[in-house]
C-alpha cells in the first residue's frame, strides 16, 4: 500500500469516528446513560 492510500484510509477512519461521536451527542438519552455510567465508576 502506498503512503497516499494509507493517509487516505487514516483520514477516512478519523472522519468516520468524528461523525459517530457527533451522532451520539445528538441523542440525549445516550448522554444521560453515559453520564450515569461515568458517575457510577466513582461512587
Amino acid at each position: 500500500m502506498s503512503l497516499r492510500t494509507k493517509k487516505a484510509l487514516l483520514y477516512t477512519g478519523a472522519a468516520a469516528l468524528l461523525v459517530a461521536v457527533f451522532v451520539l451527542y445528538t441523542r440525549p438519552q445516550m448522554m444521560v446513560t453515559l453520564g450515569d455510567m461515568i458517575w457510577a465508576c466513582f461512587q
